[in-house]
């Protein structure tokens, strides 16, 4: 048994590379080996979202608090509020983050493969964003 303390593990901020806007990252869980599971909490100031990006063996996301926002390549872009799950398929290139007017925060779990839990991929664009029109609201 391994219990990681709160405040042990120091929260970061999201990589300008890979995110747009204020983002903060909170550690969860890195199972060791041969377990393959990854976790964090990531809270996004409004407007604020990841890249496009995919996961080797897909992402389920846990939304804790607010309103946000996600959306894979093909597809309208979705409203999600705590409570929802979502689930994105292995390689399913998408992308999350919070709605233009509030935060939203979210528990990020998926697995590893051969290191790797995310490719990322290039910037979600202001006009690819976009305002609340064409919003699917649940």
């Amino acid at each position: 048994m391994d219990i990681k303390r709160v405040g042990s593990r120091p929260s970061g901020k999201g990589p300008a590379e890979y995110f747009t806007g204020s983002v903060r990252i909170d550690p969860l869980l890195e199972a060791p080996g041969p377990a393959r599971v990854a976790g964090a909490m990531v809270t996004f100031e409004p407007g604020a979202r990841t890249a496009w990006h995919t996961h080797p063996l897909g992402q389920t996301l846990i939304v804790t608090t607010g309103c946000g926002r996600v959306q894979r390549e093909g597809g309208a872009i979705d409203e999600i509020r705590a409570g929802d799950v979502v689930w994105f398929e292995p390689g399913e290139k998408h992308w999350h983050g919070a709605s233009p007017t509030t935060a939203m925060t979210h528990i990020a779990i998926a697995e590893m493969l051969d290191g790797k839990v995310v490719e990322w991929l290039e910037k979600v664009t202001d006009e690819q964003y976009g305002d609340d029109r064409g919003v699917r609201e649940k």
